[in-house]
């Protein structure tokens, strides 16, 4: 519950008092080679608010970050050697009737001229373990790695 909280919180700022509700709430949703807890967190944006505003409240996502996001932003920035480009930053668009949608980059491939770029990560707490963590960002991106293998052989 702790990133639904944090998904709460961000929408809390710039949604109607009361509007913020979870619509889905740990469902699990199974892929090629992970499951997911989804949920799914709807508000209502509140009048003196518009897209941009929500965008700038969600993103970068503090179920990616962490908590307190701010703080936890700064962290990465000291301890990750290189910037994470573009994961687990967000990938959407804006309407013109203020609506938009948008997604967290995970388990990520980017190609820049004939170098491929493999992102996956794994969440941090006080009692990770450090190997185990390692190894579950391996085995979120077989999926990736799968698909690349599939494309080298057709």
């Amino acid at each position: 519950t702790m990133l639904v909280d944090l998904a709460r919180n961000d929408l809390g700022r710039v949604c109607k008092f009361g509007s913020v509700q979870p619509k889905e709430l740990m469902i699990v949703k199974r892929f090629s080679h992970v499951q997911h807890l989804v949920s799914h967190i709807t508000g209502t944006l509140d009048d003196k608010y518009d897209s941009f505003d929500a965008f700038r409240s969600l993103f970068p996502a503090g179920t990616v970050s962490g908590a307190p996001k701010l703080r936890a932003m700064e962290v990465i920035s000291e301890l990750e050697k290189s910037s994470r480009g573009p994961y687990a930053g967000a990938l959407g668009y804006f309407s013109f009737n203020r609506c938009c949608d948008f997604a967290i980059i995970i388990r990520s491939l980017f190609k820049n001229g004939n170098n491929a770029y493999i992102q996956s990560g794994a969440g941090i707490v006080t009692d990770s373990i450090p190997t185990n963590e390692y190894l579950e960002t391996e085995h979120k991106a077989g999926a990736l790695f799968s698909a690349l293998q599939a494309a080298k052989n057709h």
